[in-house]
């Protein structure tokens, strides 16, 4: 893990890091981490369980897994995560 972590974090390019992505995972793995920060957004934007399951397509039992990770979990990678996507969403405003 560590080895595709310093991977990550040496992509400073979009389409270089959207290239590297779609070599590393299947379109399936992509639309799902996609998926889930979605719902990771939506859940932090006070939507239902349900509506986002609705909206999304996602069932509820990944909309109740996110919301625990982004909730319960000592990682909070989702809340890093949203709080520097939200402060760059600014700064386009």
């Amino acid at each position: 893990m560590k080895e595709l972590i310093q991977a990550l974090l040496i992509v400073e390019d979009e389409k270089i890091m959207e290239s590297f992505l779609k070599d590393l995972m299947t379109p399936s793995e992509i639309k799902a981490f996609s998926e889930r920060l979605d719902i990771a957004k939506r859940l932090k934007n006070g939507e239902s369980y349900r509506s986002i399951a609705e909206n999304t397509g996602a069932s509820v039992t990944t909309v109740t897994r996110v919301a625990r990770f982004l909730k319960d979990e000592p990682y909070q990678g989702y809340q890093w995560v949203l709080s520097r996507l939200n402060g760059k969403e600014n700064e386009k405003c």
